[in-house]
């Protein structure tokens, strides 16, 4: 029965964007924050029909800390959930994303349009010198930008080194740090078909103040509070 709810999910994630793609094609020449609506409509439908399918929610924490912006956003990466719940709790944002999504047909054009910072992960100081110039242009746009410290998908339990990134933008832009920790791979698994039915906990922390702090500084206040907290989550 798992098997049978999350494939009908995955049905309707497959049509909704074989539908919304095309779509934000044809609006590319509107403002940004109009795609940006209508790109979360496609993100609402999803979050929708994922909770009549496979009675998956998510119970959210924390949203007072959402400062007036811009900010970057620095979360956990467990599953694909996040990159949809990102989207409607937080203003109109940039995803810093490895280039190749991009080159997926009709998921990838459409994600195209939404001003992603889609770095070489083969270099690394041309990807540090991408999240930067092009973080910054999109922070100065009053754009958020969302980074996910770990580069990949990383499993409950498991961890791995926070890349510096996310603390390089904050130095040089001076914009606050919003750390973002939950616990959806317990849910919605890594490279798996099932989704397991309950409420996924979403935690937003403080905002950590960039003045004055070197990148390391920041990025280390960062990942302990989202470490610590994940910790948390998966003991409840």
């Amino acid at each position: 029965m798992l098997l049978a709810r999350s494939l009908l999910f995955y049905a309707g994630l497959v049509l909704s964007t074989i539908i919304a793609a095309p779509i934000l094609l044809i609006i590319y020449p509107l403002p940004f924050r109009l795609r940006y609506f209508a790109v979360t409509r496609w993100t609402v439908f999803n979050l929708w029909w994922l909770r009549v399918t496979c009675n998956l929610k998510y119970n959210l924490s924390g949203r007072e800390n959402i400062p007036e912006g811009p900010a970057i956003i620095i979360c956990n990466h467990q599953s694909a959930w996040e990159t949809l719940a990102l989207q409607i709790i937080f203003p109109p944002q940039a995803w810093i994303l490895k280039r190749e999504l991009l080159w997926i047909p009709i998921y990838g054009w459409g994600l195209a349009t939404m001003e992603p910072i889609a770095i070489d992960r083969d270099s690394a100081v041309k990807s540090f010198r991408q999240i930067i110039d092009q973080g910054c242009d999109r922070l100065s746009k009053n754009i958020w930008v969302v980074i996910f410290p770990e580069g990949t998908r990383v499993a409950p339990g498991e961890t791995r080194n926070y890349l510096p990134g996310g603390g390089l933008l904050a130095e040089k832009s001076g914009c606050p740090v919003v750390p973002v920790a939950h616990n959806s791979g317990y849910f919605w698994p890594r490279n798996s078909l099932i989704k397991t039915p309950g409420t996924i906990t979403m935690a937003i922390g403080p905002v950590i103040d960039s003045r004055g702090k070197t990148a390391e500084e920041i990025m280390q206040e960062t990942e302990t509070w989202i470490r610590h907290t994940v910790d948390q989550l998966s003991n409840e």
